[in-house]
C-alpha cells in the first residue's frame, strides 16, 4: 500500500478502514509525507493491529517514523546519516533488510528464546533440589549447597556452555535466505511460548526430583557424601542438556564444555571439604553416578531422537535435504 499526503488525511478519518487496508498489504509504503504523519501512521497500526512494527527510512524526514515504531531500520544515504543515527539497526543498502531480517533476525529470536528459557531451567533445577532436600529433612533451613559451590555452580561450571548459546544456529545463512517461510514460522509462536515455557519448567521439576530423591535412596550408606553426588550429577546434567539444546556445533561450544569439566575436576582436587577423593573415585560411587545421570537426562535424548525422527521440525528437514 503507498500512502501520500491526501491518503494520511483518510487514514485520519478512517481509522479502522485503513488499518484493515493496511494489514492486507505485505508493506506500507509512506511518501510525500510529514515527519509527523508518518509517525502518526506508525501509531495508528501499532494500536489497531497489536503487532510489532518495522518502520525504514532513509533520511531526516523520517527520524520520527522510526522512532515511533517497535524496531527502526536506518539507512545511510544521500540524505545523511540523520535516520540510520536515529535508529535501532544501520544499514547501508535497502537490500540488506532482508539478510537483517530472515538471517539475523532470526537467529536472535532463536538465541533469545534458548537462552532465557535454559536459564530458567538452571536455577530451577537447583531450587527444586533445595526444596526435596528441605521437605526430606523436615524443612530444616539449611543450604544444600555452600560457598563457592553455589558460585561456581552458575559460573565458572556452566556460564560458558549456557552463554555460547548465542552462537547456535539451525540453518545457513544461504537456507535461510533461499526459504523466507523459516522467518514466517517465527510469528506463530513456537519457539518462545507459554507451551515451551512449561515445558522446561516440568524437565527441571523432573530432572531436580530424580536427582535428590534417587541420590537419597541409592546413597543411604553414604549419606555424608550426598552433597558431592548431587553436586556432580547437577553438573554432567547441566552440560549434557546444552548438549541436547545445541543444533548446529560451534568450535568454541566444545571449548567451553571442556574448561567447564576442567574447573570441575580442578575443584575435586583443591575442594577436599565438599569432595572426598577416595570415595567420588571409586567403583561404587561411579555405577551409581551413571545411573542418576541416566535417569535424569536419557528421557530427554530419547524424546529429542524420536521428534526429529517422526515429527522434524522445517528446519531439520532443510539440514537434511542441504
Amino acid at each position: 500500500a503507498v500512502v501520500s499526503t491526501q491518503s494520511a488525511h483518510y487514514g485520519r478519518d478512517y481509522e479502522q478502514e485503513f488499518v484493515e487496508l493496511a494489514m492486507m498489504s505485505p508493506a506500507v509504503v509512506v511518501c510525500r509525507c510529514s515527519p509527523t504523519q508518518k509517525a502518526a501512521i506508525v501509531h495508528l497500526i501499532k494500536k489497531h493491529s497489536n503487532k510489532p512494527v518495522a518502520a525504514i527510512g532513509d533520511g531526516g524526514n523520517d527520524v520520527s517514523m522510526i522512532q515511533a515504531a517497535d524496531a527502526g531500520i536506518g539507512i545511510v544515504g544521500k540524505e545523511g546519516k540523520q535516520a540510520s543515527l536515529a535508529a535501532d539497526f544501520s544499514i547501508t543498502q535497502f537490500s540488506y533488510v532482508g539478510r537483517l531480517l530472515l538471517w539475523h533476525g532470526r537467529n536472535s529470536y532463536n538465541r533469545c528464546a534458548s537462552l532465557s528459557q535454559f536459564i530458567i531451567h538452571r536455577g530451577l533445577i537447583i531450587s527444586v533440589m533445595q526444596a526435596i532436600f528441605s521437605a526430606v529433612f523436615f524443612f530444616v533451613s539449611i543450604s544444600l549447597y555452600q560457598g563457592v559451590l553455589l558460585i561456581g555452580y552458575s559460573s565458572f561450571f556452566t556460564m560458558g556452555p549456557v552463554f555460547l548459546l548465542v552462537l547456535d544456529v539451525d540453518v545457513g545463512a544461504k537456507i535461510a535466505m533461499m526459504y523466507p517461510e523459516l522467518y514466517k514460522e517465527l510469528q506463530k509462536g513456537r519457539v518462545l511460548s507459554y507451551k515451551t515455557f512449561f515445558m522446561w519448567i516440568l524437565v527441571s521439576v523432573y530432572q531436580g526430583a530424580a536427582i535428590m530423591y534417587l541420590g537419597i535412596l541409592l546413597f543411604k550408606e553414604d549419606f555424608i557424601h550426598v552433597i558431592a553426588i548431587t553436586f556432580t550429577v547437577l553438573i554432567v546434567t547441566e552440560l549434557l542438556m546444552v548438549v541436547v539444546t545445541v543444533r548446529t556445533w560451534h568450535w568454541l561450544m566444545a571449548v567451553a564444555q571442556i574448561f567447564s569439566l576442567g574447573c570441575y575436576f580442578l575443584a575435586l582436587v583443591f575442594l577436599p571439604e565438599y569432595f572426598d577423593p577416595d570415595f567420588l573415585t571409586s567403583a561404587n560411587f561411579l555405577l551409581k553416578f551413571v545411573f542418576l545421570t541416566a535417569a535424569s537426562c536419557l528421557p530427554l535424548f530419547i524424546m529429542k531422537y524420536l521428534r526429529k525422527r517422526f515429527a522434524p521440525p522445517i528446519y531439520a528437514k532443510l539440514q537434511q535435504s542441504g
